[in-house]
């Protein structure tokens, strides 16, 4: 999965006469200006860019997300109902693999600096039918695709490890995961970063029963395709795709569709307490940017790993 750009902006340089004084004389005047108060601050600011948290104990703190409000996740005949720390799933044994996996996503928590990316892929001991184990995948020629990204995790080391269960996992071709979901997740971190908060559901999408199956014992799932849904706090702005399980050239916007679209082709249902019927029956694309960039880099560089 993508790591998070951690930078947002870039700090300037001092210039002129102020250049110039050493670093002394700065410490100096800060203590003389702001007391010893000030300088952790001053050790705190990233060059500037950025304010807010810098820890994930600050983050845990400041946002107490480890009681996130439940009132968002989806609705659906699926009663195997996982939550854990930072993320909720419901994990669907017959596919192994979740129905929907739900989070929040804040800028909070992308402002944390990002902790290592965990290396080990585990059984989620919280699935009472057992999950899909790692050796399922092994020489399958499929990824073991996050469907709660590494780089949204990124900000404790729980959460890390958490993603890294293999109930969040669906098989992905490796095109796929490197390519246009790799563009999607990132996408979603900038979002999020410029709007505060956003709520993220994502799962996959079978439309028959005649799937490809994966791992002698388990028979995990392959997708035919893979959803997610992206809606803005405190509003009825969204953001909602359908994308094949394969390499896709195309921008990320020929695959927006309606939530209703979603919830046709899953059977779940989706934000029922958060927004209108009207809202989620249009294909909502204003207010959600898409970097051009971005899809230059997919489809010159990603696509062709």
């Amino acid at each position: 999965m993508a790591k998070f750009r951690q930078n947002h902006e870039k700090g300037r340089g001092a210039d002129g006469w102020m250049g110039k004084i050493s670093s002394i004389t700065v410490l100096l005047i800060a203590l003389l200006a702001g007391g010893f108060y000030g300088i952790p601050k001053m050790m705190d600011s990233d060059n500037g860019s950025r304010s807010g948290p810098r820890s994930t104990a600050d983050y845990n703190n400041a946002a107490k997300i480890e009681s996130h409000d439940r009132s968002f996740l989806p609705v659906s005949s699926n009663d195997n109902i996982v939550h854990h720390s930072y993320y909720s799933l419901a994990y669907n044994e017959k596919k192994e693999q979740a129905d929907w996996v739900a989070y929040e996503l804040t800028k909070a928590s992308l402002q944390v600096k990002n902790v290592p990316r965990a290396k080990r892929f585990n059984e989620d001991p919280a699935v009472r039918t057992k999950s899909a184990k790692h050796s399922d995948y092994s020489h399958s020629g499929f990824t073991r695709g996050h469907l709660a990204p590494a780089g949204d995790m990124a900000f404790s080391s729980d959460a890390m490890r958490e993603c890294f269960y293999m109930s969040n996992m669906s098989p992905q071709p490796r095109p796929f995961n490197n390519g246009i979901w790799k563009e999607l997740e990132e996408t979603t971190r900038d979002w999020a970063y410029k709007k505060d908060a956003v709520y993220v559901v994502t799962g996959p999408i079978f439309y028959d029963d005649d799937y490809e199956t994966i791992g002698k014992k388990n028979k995990v799932g392959v997708p035919d395709a893979f959803y997610k849904i992206i809606v803005e706090q405190g509003t009825e702005s969204s953001a909602s795709f359908i994308i094949p399980n394969t390499l896709s050239n195309k921008h990320l916007n020929k695959y927006l569709v309606s939530i209703d679209e979603i919830e046709k082709q899953t059977g779940i249902d989706f934000f029922s307490s958060q927004l209108s019927e009207e809202a989620e029956s249009k294909i909502d694309g204003k207010g959600w940017a898409f970097n051009e960039s971005k899809y230059q880099q997919r489809i010159n560089h990603w696509n062709k790993q």
